[in-house]
């Protein structure tokens, strides 16, 4: 499902779109690194996502990384080395979303050269060892004598685990999250076993010297560390094949490489590198080389006598031009160059025959060559963000071109003989200057994904009805008059997005399309929610906010899988009793409307979980909310709409609710029960006129936000501090004198809970002298209606007056149990202080006072 239909998780955050992000895993194991690549993956198997899930191996497995397209035409001497894949992802603007796939169904064949190693490893751990064990404590574990993993990874290891190394099989030895800097005490017979070693994070500013004892090592990964340099011994590991350094702080790299002849992959992503050392090329081996976000300056002519390199990774570098020496990367099947300073290609890069998958986005190329023609093995072209005004015509030979994504450019037009690339499957030209699309589009019989936003097309072509495998289509923010009638042909199509256009009715012809799950409408004309619409009774996500809606049709009841309905800024006056029918519900966005009550048939949407009724007019809360037992997320903030004044006791009575906004209200005081809404995670009520928290409100334990700005609250509860989950707190522009606003602006709440428990020290001591002053000081008289004033029970002052204690004595008594008995209904220490100076005020006992007020005169010179 798409990221906006699979999860009403996902989906109402704000009803808003995700940016994409790009990341490529470290080949073996579970860390990522930045990756310029978009997605390009079939909308069917991803079940109409608009991203794809990033794998996630056990850090007691490898994981392989996948080069696109290559056959078996390696040697079986090589087969010792390892299978590799790289999972990507997408980096494209919220609209954007273009996508580049390691997984088209043309570039599936993995290396297979490197298939033996990987199936050393049955990725699953045989034992898992405690970081102190013995030979005699292993004795009943299953061992296998040829594969035989141990994982350590977080257990707070601070030195390497040397006992294990007894046991004559550990091979694969996995020990990232911990904190060891060094291999003391491991002998070298031990380590000859050990043939993958694995210490990410372990805060390493150095390689154990240690580390050349590891004879057979055939994988290391020291990556997310901060190592500067790598260490000489690392050179004497002739048989290491594997090598991932990523994340860390190296800043050159030695230059007598001999000795690693067998190297097959190089992973020095994210680190400083300024340039590489002249000796490169004798890695002789060398396959993948990933040397993504360093500081590179120039294109490395090192790179490009590696004989056996297939795939370079300079992605996020300061590269502005490409050597001649380029075309010697005559087996380069993979080359990612995004996010660097080119503005031009040199015509060597158009040797490399073999290239599979190019990758030029965010740089600042003006021009593509008609040279391009000879990339006749090229699946993925990648130019987003440039300065392109034109593509090639001679594009239309890389003949088994499937994802070619061109947004963010300044192009007019496609090349006319696009129809040419029969093997397209994903075409992305958003944010561009487009007129019109081709009538040609409807030769790409192949295509699943168009993206269009952004342009200035007027309307689409009928014949875009014989792309009949399209399943995903965005054409938003556009110049587009009426609904494309030939999309309602579409038979597979799933994903529709037309925000931002000026369409103001919907065909009949929309009815047929009844396979659509999603389906984008915000920001048209529409006056009318049309009853072709509910002909769709597949579709589980409709946004038609920001158009003049008014009602909604008795023939909604039919759209029985619609689970998110977004309504926001219509022209409801009227909640629509229609709504109630779709008892599958899960999401409403009647947001910015001119709703004033809610109807009490809402009870019957009994799975709704998201409601957004913000900027209203609600004359009141509406109560009727309350009876909504499945919601678990509720904004009535009214930026825009008439202010609530009161929250109602009711609000208790939603038990499931994690997220309340009451934001932009004149509410005086939250409820004393909302104590009560124990699933509440987060409460967004800043800018209202709140001036104290209940005490209920501190048995909101699983409370992780807290936005109380722009309130009139004095005080905060002494007591906050046991909301232990509270990670985010704002008390910003409030009269607050306990704490005072210097120490709520840091916004954490231990500073918060420090000075309120000192506070509370510091009230007690000073409530204490108070009654000592009262009680060496007050008459007999003053002390019976200072008793009435205070509302003592009558039976504790008569046992004390008939005690034979002193009169000072007495009254000290009383008033300790005063406190005592006040402190059981919640008044705090300096409510009493207040409430004891008020009462002696009132019984004329003005030298007590005069003696009370020097002391507090006293106290704000010192600190107890």
């Amino acid at each position: 499902m798409s990221e906006k239909e699979g999860s009403s998780e996902d989906i109402t955050n704000q009803f808003g779109k995700e940016s994409r992000s790009q990341s490529v895993e470290e080949p073996g194991f579970s860390k990522e690194t930045s990756h310029s690549s978009n997605e390009a993956s079939d909308y069917l198997e991803e079940k109409f996502s608009n991203k794809i899930n990033e794998t996630h191996p056990r850090n007691d497995s490898l994981q392989s990384t996948s080069i696109s397209g290559l056959k078996d035409e390696r040697n079986e001497e090589q087969k010792e080395s390892f299978q590799i894949s790289e999972t990507i992802t997408s980096n494209a603007s919220p609209l954007s979303k273009t996508e580049a796939s390691q997984s088209l169904s043309s570039i599936a064949e993995m290396i297979e050269k490197h298939q033996t190693s990987l199936n050393l490893l049955s990725h699953e751990t045989v034992g898992k060892i405690s970081p102190k064990v013995s030979e005699e404590n292993l004795k009943g574990l299953p061992l296998d004598s040829d594969n035989f993993t141990v994982n350590l990874v977080a257990r707070g290891l601070k030195e390497f685990p040397k006992d294990i190394l007894k046991i004559k099989y550990v091979k694969y030895l996995y020990l990232d999250k911990n904190h060891i800097t060094n291999f003391q005490g491991a002998h070298s017979a031990d380590l000859l076993g050990i043939e993958i070693l694995s210490l990410q994070e372990n805060g390493l500013s150095s390689l154990p010297c240690e580390i050349q004892l590891f004879h057979n090592l055939r994988i290391l990964n020291i990556s997310h560390n901060q190592i500067s340099h790598i260490p000489k011994e690392l050179l004497q590991l002739g048989n290491i094949r594997q090598l991932f350094l990523n994340n860390n702080y190296i800043e050159s790299f030695p230059s007598d490489l001999e000795s690693l002849g067998s190297l097959e992959i190089l992973s020095l992503g994210k680190n400083k590198l300024r340039h590489i050392p002249d000796t490169l090329p004798s890695l002789k081996n060398l396959s993948i080389l990933n040397l993504e976000y360093n500081r590179l300056t120039i294109f490395p002519k090192a790179l490009c006598f590696l004989p056996k390199l297939i795939s370079l990774n300079l992605t996020g570098n300061l590269i502005s031009s490409l050597p001649k020496e380029t075309r010697e990367l005559k087996n380069l099947e993979k080359l990612l160059l995004n996010h660097n300073k080119l503005t031009f290609l040199a015509v060597e890069i158009f040797q490399l025959f073999k290239i599979k998958e190019l990758q030029l986005a965010d740089n600042k190329l003006d021009v593509i060559s008609h040279k391009v023609k000879n990339f006749r093995e090229l699946r993925i072209l990648m130019l987003d963000n440039n300065l392109l005004k034109k593509i090639p015509e001679t594009i239309s030979y890389c003949v088994m071109l499937e994802c070619l994504s061109l947004s963010d450019n300044k192009l007019t037009e496609l090349p006319k003989n696009i129809n040419k690339l029969k093997h397209l499957r994903k075409l992305y030209v958003n944010r561009n200057m487009m007129m019109r699309i081709t009538e040609d589009i409807s030769h790409l019989h192949n295509i699943c994904s168009l993206e269009f936003s952004e342009n200035r097309i007027t309307d689409i072509p009928i014949e875009i009805k014989n792309c009949r495998k399209v399943t995903k289509i965005e054409l938003n923010y556009n110049k587009i008059m009426y609904f494309p009638v030939g999309l309602c042909a579409l038979e597979s199509l799933y994903y529709l997005s037309l925000n931002g256009n000026y369409i103001s009715e919907i065909p009949v012809d929309v009815s047929f399309s009844k396979q659509l799950l999603h389906l984008e409408f915000s920001e048209n004309k529409l006056l009318v929610f049309s009853e072709h619409l509910c002909s769709l009774i597949n579709l589980k996500y409709l946004d038609l906010g920001k158009n003049q809606i008014k009602k909604i049709p008795l023939s909604i009841s039919n759209m029985v899988s619609l689970h998110v309905l977004i309504l926001s800024c219509n022209k409801f006056e009227i909640f629509p009793r229609e709504l109630c029918t779709l008892e599958n519900l899960q999401v409403l966005d009647l947001s910015e409307n001119q709703l004033q009550k809610i109807p009490a048939e809402i009870h019957k949407l009994k799975g709704i979980q998201k409601l957004n009724f913000s900027s209203n007019q609600f004359m009141s809360f509406p109560t009727e909310l309350c009876q909504l037992q499945s919601l678990e997320e509720l904004n009535i903030s009214q930026i825009n709409g008439r202010k609530l004044t009161r929250l109602p006791e009711e609000l208790s009575n939603m038990l499931q609710l994690k997220k309340l906004d009451i934001s932009n209200n004149a509410i005086r005081e939250i409820p004393r029960n909302v104590g009560e809404l124990r699933s509440l995670v987060s409460l967004q009520a800043y800018n209202n006129q709140i001036n104290y928290l209940p005490p209920s409100f501190l048995s909101l334990n699983d409370l992780q936000q807290l936005n109380l700005k722009g309130n009139n609250l004095t005080v905060l509860p002494s007591a906050i501090y046991n909301l232990s989950s509270l990670k985010e707190i704002n008390f910003d522009d409030n009269p607050l004198l306990r704490p005072p606003m210097e120490i709520c602006k840091g916004k954490q709440l231990y500073t918060i809970a420090c000075y309120l428990q000192r506070a509370d020290e510091r009230d007690e001591k000073i409530l204490e002298k108070i009654f000592k002053i009262v009680a060496h000081n007050i008459t007999e008289t003053n002390f019976e209606f200072l008793c009435q004033k205070l509302n003592m029970t009558n039976l504790e002052v008569d046992m004390l007056t008939k005690s034979n204690v002193s009169l000072s004595e007495r009254v000290y008594r009383v008033l300790v149990a005063w406190k005592m008995e006040s402190k059981n209904v919640s008044l705090t220490t300096a409510a009493l202080k207040d409430q004891l100076v008020r009462a002696l005020t009132m019984i004329g006992a003005y030298e007590i006072m005069d003696k009370i007020t020097a002391f507090h005169l006293f106290t704000r010179a010192i600190k107890f």
